[in-house]
């Protein structure tokens, strides 16, 4: 049967790392793993007290969901039973009278609604009588299941110590299964969550067939339409109950047995609450034989601000509401039949035994609490501020549980802040680099607009200058293409060349094959191939006489070609020598610069134009 999901777990859908549910977890149950995204509840160790589901604000906590589970019961055509809490009074405070809550609770298709007060009332009996008897030992009371794996789980050594008596829901449940066979089906309603782990060690699970919290139980109010304007009144099914109505009250069950309560004569100390409680559990199993008293322990302020209600405020309002209900119930209560059916139900065995289940685990090395307290900046003693603000008692305690494995560092309030300002400094110094970097890369960008733009305006006036030169110029790339050329150039190689430029201007990506003889090409072909100039050479093509100087710009990437018209008038005479002198003179800085925007300087430029000026001068020497 018990191989349901864990009465408490993590929806990591839901989960926001808050780390609330491991602060409040009053024995560690909640994990913190590096590796893991999100807390886990570990069942083993888990008490069901409902404090971490109470504190998570997302709502990424949840308990076992028993609605679909008492839907299916009550459509099963079986007879079933209701036993309600007399927390009722606190968590229904919106229902003007408890008969139509009793109504409502029968809309739902229940048979028989009961009070939990009657089952409060036979076991607060029991406890009389076991106090009575107990001759120098003490006990513990057993009715609130998170204390019972409290001791079991972390105090086993104080097994014997809790009071053999079942609680009241358990009680209630066997007088109804009495009154009505073992066939009706029975669904305990009330405000603890870790009743539905608890009605599972009865009978194999079958004497309590289910069990809703009040939260579940409004749900399924609003699911069915069921309100209290829309029902009758209706009372509950006897035996009725008479001082536990008072059960939420944490003394409650104490007055309903009739105890004494006074600090003197009392033999019973009541104690609820977290806090109270870890303190009463320890001071118990140290300190009970000067103590000399039993002690009744609630995990919670008292049932009526249990972990399954909608409502954990106001307490000392709610303390009313149960008082003025338990007030009311009791004033029209049959004290005659009431006796009788205590007498009657009595007989019954409410006895009950606990298993010890030691979840302890062993307490770190000394080293292993250095070195965490170390790494949390409390080294020293001195830095040990012990504020709480992980949840844990001293910065020593929350230490020893990150060693265990359970918590992690980053808990800490005092070592988060301090990651925190140097995190801050850390950002604030890439910030300032960041900023520098930006600044310096605007210069930057700035400076290379300026670049660009000078190149640009550069580039224009070359390209304005080639295009008026008389002499034809080409650049042309490893594989022979064209990369530039000017109007000579085009109008020296023929019609072709000018049909073409007026497509592609300067015949850019033209194959030069295409364009000059085979000679030609052959000649750039080997200044490409061997990185040497072909200087002032005569090449007959078509009517004209060509000379060409072909010079290397990039070795073997990229070449430059100057050709000249000999037959046209600008060569002819004289005049010739000084004119390309003068020509070369005023246009070798912008070959050059031309050179350079093709990726390569223009010194071997200047060395071929030298070279041709020398050629020529030579040459008209001769001819004079």
């Amino acid at each position: 049967m018990n191989t349901r999901k864990p009465v408490i777990y993590i929806n990591d859908k839901k989960c926001r790392n808050s780390y609330s549910c491991v602060r409040v977890c009053p024995v560690n149950a909640i994990e913190v793993k590096p590796q893991k995204e999100h807390p886990r509840v570990i069942p083993g160790r888990c008490i069901g007290c409902g404090l971490c589901f109470v504190s998570c604000t997302p709502g990424a906590i949840e308990f076992r969901d028993s609605r679909e589970e008492v839907k299916s019961l009550l459509s099963s055509g079986r007879k079933s039973a209701a036993l309600i809490a007399p927390s009722i009074a606190s968590e229904f405070d919106d229902i003007t009278d408890y008969r139509k809550f009793v109504s409502m609770i029968r809309q739902l298709g229940f048979d028989y609604v009961h009070e939990n007060s009657f089952g409060v009332d036979l076991i607060a009996a029991g406890y009389a009588e076991l106090f009575t008897k107990a001759e120098g030992k003490y006990y513990i009371t057993a009715n609130c299941p998170a204390i019972v794996k409290l001791i079991e789980k972390f105090h086993p050594e104080l097994v014997p110590n809790l009071a053999p008596l079942v609680s009241p829901m358990v009680a209630t449940a066997m007088v109804v299964k009495e009154l009505y066979g073992d066939e009706v089906a029975v669904v305990y309603i009330g405000p603890c969550i870790d009743s539905k782990d608890e009605s599972l060690l009865y009978r194999n699970g079958e004497l309590i067939d289910g069990v809703l919290t009040f939260i579940e139980l409004r749900q399924l109010f609003n699911e069915y339409g069921i309100q209290e304007r829309l029902v009758k009144m209706s009372e509950f099914d006897p035996p009725y109950g008479h001082w536990g109505a008072l059960y939420p009250l944490p003394p409650g069950i104490i007055q309903a047995a009739g105890i004494k309560r006074d600090m003197v004569t009392s033999s019973v100390i009541t104690a609820s609450g977290k806090e109270d409680i870890l303190e009463a559990v320890s001071d118990f199993d140290k300190y009970i034989d000067t103590i000399h008293h039993h002690f009744n322990l609630f995990f919670c302020h008292g049932c009526l601000l249990g972990p399954g209600m909608e409502h954990h405020t106001e307490r000392f309002r709610r303390r009313a509401l149960v008082s003025r209900y338990a007030e009311k119930r009791v004033n029209k209560l049959d004290k005659t039949a009431w006796k009788r059916d205590m007498d009657k139900w009595s007989k019954l065995d409410f006895s009950r035994s606990f298993t010890p289940n030691d979840q302890r685990i062993p307490d770190p090395p000394e080293e292993a609490i250095d070195e965490v307290l170390k790494i949390i900046g409390k080294a020293e003693s001195d830095n040990e501020i012990n504020c709480g603000a992980c949840g844990y008692m001293s910065c020593r305690d929350f230490a020893k549980t990150v060693a265990m494995g359970l918590a992690i560092p980053e808990m800490c309030h005092t070592f988060n802040l301090r990651n925190k300002q140097q995190y801050i400094e850390t950002l604030r110094q890439t910030n300032k680099k960041l900023a520098e970097t930006k600044k310096a890369l605007k210069e930057s960008e700035e400076l290379s607009m300026r670049e660009k733009e000078v190149a640009q305006a550069t580039s224009d006036m070359m390209n304005n200058m080639l295009e008026k030169l008389p002499t034809g110029v080409v650049i042309v790339d490893s594989n022979l293409k064209i990369l530039h050329s000017n109007r000579s150039f085009i109008n020296i190689i023929g019609e072709d060349a000018v049909a073409i430029s007026e497509i592609i201007p300067g015949l850019a990506g033209a194959e030069l094959k295409t364009l000059i003889p085979f000679n030609v090409y052959n000649m750039f072909t080997f200044v490409l191939k061997e990185d040497e100039p072909v200087v002032s050479k005569d090449i007959h093509f078509e009517d004209k006489m060509l000379n060409i100087s072909i010079f290397p710009i990039k070795k073997n990437k990229m070449c430059g070609a100057i050709i000249r018209d000999l037959y046209s008038p600008e060569v002819q005479g004289e005049e010739v020598t000084n004119r390309v002198t003068e020509v070369i003179e005023k246009n070798l800085e912008m070959v050059q610069k031309i050179g350079f925007l093709l990726g390569e300087g223009a010194s071997e430029t200047e060395k071929m134009l030298n070279t041709i000026i020398e050629s020529y001068r030579k040459k008209s020497g001769d001819q004079r």
